[in-house]
């Protein structure tokens, strides 16, 4: 308790802990600001079937909070925002002009968020349109519309409105990142699954099931707990290169001479990929809702089901590919083998310059494989779990034993708690942990 009081005696912490609470309000208000047009009951009773809580539809309500079944202008979320950055990093991989502006420093980071936000603009426009056909199709238990008039100024009025929400999250997530603490896209991402916790186990007590299976409960319960554990063990997991700095002598002073270490992070790529691939494994829903009522939509709908093998196939290769993906455009082994030439440091047994870059790549990709298989993992475990169980629990609950919800929690929370924890040793405070670091976190020397 004493460190986490140390927290608010930082002014500027304490700002920016305010600051970044702040916002996730305004997030979580605005998204009860509901869409004109819509019946919000027909709409809650048509989610709350259970087929459309195992199904994509489901997944992707958790992911913006439970907005898309309230019918709210936050209805899409910040996912076509995440889309947009994912077009434009594989961009920066084959076309020159987007290399180069990697490569420009600020100048060319600032352009590219530019491009980025427009980028953001024609997908939210393409998504709202195919969520306000697929709205405009779909039909409540009892038969009653979702859409009350499917109308023009309706369909306008709609897109309008989503596309403005989807831009006001994204300006939200940008200025947490700038006058906050943490990554904002991340941050709100957490919120909203986190915020659909309490509904999803008011829903399973209200059915019974944990009064009747209590035991099945407490397993699952055990079973978090591990496999929390075992995220945060391989989250800051490193693999340590010995390296050594030969001595230079410059006037009367030595410099050099000292043994240290490369960390390369076993998940170098942290959440990034698994929220990459969880964007992308939305488009199929998205296409299919442009067809609403025909064979082609019930067939991408119950093949992208979650709980499907083929959409656990397709998800997982995602998730390993990007994983390769974002470690190459996060940790980058010719520009650390040529700092390391030009300070004088080398690898004991491997020569400086293009042998060092290769041997660290090699390392690299080899340390990288068993982190892009334990992601892809963890991310199909509820589909399995729904399975073992014989589907007597809700897809929606054991979501948050494992999956994307359980990554990105994990990673969003640890990562935040690193850089609040770097504002307290910058203060002379100490750190959460007795030693003052907390694990996995890179030492400078």
């Amino acid at each position: 308790m004493k460190k986490i009081i140390n927290i608010f005696k930082i002014e500027d912490l304490r700002k920016k802990i305010a600051f970044t609470a702040f916002i996730l309000l305004v997030y979580r208000l605005g998204g009860k600001v509901p869409v004109p047009g819509i019946n919000k009951e027909a709409l809650k009773s048509f989610m709350d079937g259970a087929t459309q809580q195992n199904s994509l539809l489901g997944l992707y309500d958790t992911f913006v909070g439970g907005f898309f079944s309230q019918a709210s202008i936050f209805t899409l979320g910040i996912m076509p925002y995440i889309s947009a950055s994912i077009i434009i990093q594989l961009l920066g991989s084959v076309v020159p002009y987007f290399q180069r502006l990697q490569k420009e420093g600020e100048l060319g980071r600032k352009k590219i968020i530019q491009l980025t936000r427009y980028g953001t603009v024609v997908l939210s426009m393409f998504q709202s349109i195919g969520v306000v056909v697929y709205l405009s199709s779909l039909t409540a238990n009892d038969g009653s519309p979702i859409v009350v008039e499917s109308s023009f100024i309706f369909f306008f009025v709609t897109i309008v409105t989503l596309v403005t929400g989807t831009i006001f999250i994204m300006w939200l997530g940008e200025q947490i990142s700038d006058y906050g603490i943490g990554n904002g896209i991340s941050l709100i991402i957490m919120c909203g699954i986190l915020a659909t916790l309490p509904f999803v186990v008011q829903i399973e007590w209200d059915s019974g099931n944990i009064l009747n299976s209590p035991y099945r409960y407490i397993f699952l319960s055990v079973l978090m707990f591990l496999i929390t554990t075992f995220v945060v063990t391989v989250t800051t997991g490193t693999r340590k290169i010995p390296v050594q700095y030969a001595k230079r002598v410059v006037g009367r002073k030595v410099y050099g001479g000292q043994a240290t270490h490369i960390p390369l992070k076993i998940l170098t790529a942290g959440v990034m990929p698994i929220i990459f691939a969880q964007a992308l494994m939305f488009l199929p829903s998205t296409i299919a809702s442009f067809w609403p009522d025909s064979g082609f939509s019930d067939f991408m709908n119950r093949v992208f089901a979650p709980t499907h093998f083929v959409y656990c196939i397709f998800f997982s290769l995602l998730i390993m590919v990007f994983t390769y993906f974002y470690t190459a455009i996060a940790f980058n082994p010719v520009d650390v083998a040529d700092n390391m030439k030009k300070q004088g440091g080398f690898i004991p047994g491997v020569r400086p310059g293009k042998a060092t870059s290769d041997y660290i790549d090699k390392i690299l990709t080899r340390v990288t494989l068993p982190a892009a298989v334990f992601l892809a993992f963890v991310a199909i475990l509820p589909a399995i779990l729904y399975t073992l169980f014989n589907e007597q629990v809700s897809y929606s609950l054991v979501g948050f034993f494992g999956g994307t919800s359980l990554i990105i929690i994990v990673g969003v929370a640890l990562d935040t708690l690193q850089q609040i924890e770097s504002h307290m040793l910058m203060r002379n405070y100490d750190g959460f942990l007795k030693s003052g670091r907390i694990r996995g976190r890179s030492r400078r020397y």
